[in-house]
């Protein structure tokens, strides 16, 4: 991802297991802010959810997201990215989120009877990082 700064890039892999908290727009206009999985693929950020749920109806209203990823070894070191959701889709979203299980788990998704995974693909608008180093 050309936009990442060189030094935040490996919270993007799979091997940080860092979480993205990903900000979205109420219909009112407040902010909303979720924790979750997520991963990269073809210099895009792809997210799952479950198709109804608040993040699902905020980015269909208004596809324009910020992410913060803090790094899982230093809650002082995150990574910040806005950008826009360009594209919403259902096929491929069970295997997304089994993916997503292993990676964060490492064990098969439990699935839910009736429930309809979503995949959001975020494409990057702007990126920087930010890390605090305390001296002792």
């Amino acid at each position: 991802m050309s936009l990442i700064p060189p030094q935040y890039v490996d919270l993007l892999t799979d091997e940080a297991r860092a979480f993205a908290f990903l900000g979205t727009i109420m219909a009112d206009g407040s902010p909303q802010v979720t924790p979750l999985w997520f991963n990269v693929k073809d210099d895009r950020i792809w997210i799952n959810s479950v198709k109804g749920r608040t993040k699902e109806r905020n980015i269909r209203n208004n596809p324009l997201v910020a992410l913060a990823i803090q790094d899982p070894k230093n809650p002082y070191r995150y990574l910040q990215v806005r950008g826009k959701v360009v594209e919403i889709r259902e096929e491929g979203a069970m295997d997304h989120i089994e993916e997503l299980c292993m990676k964060y788990r490492g064990k098969p998704y439990e699935r839910t009877a009736g429930q309809i995974r979503v995949i959001f693909i975020v494409e990057p608008e702007h990126a920087s990082g930010f890390e605090r180093i305390w001296s002792s």
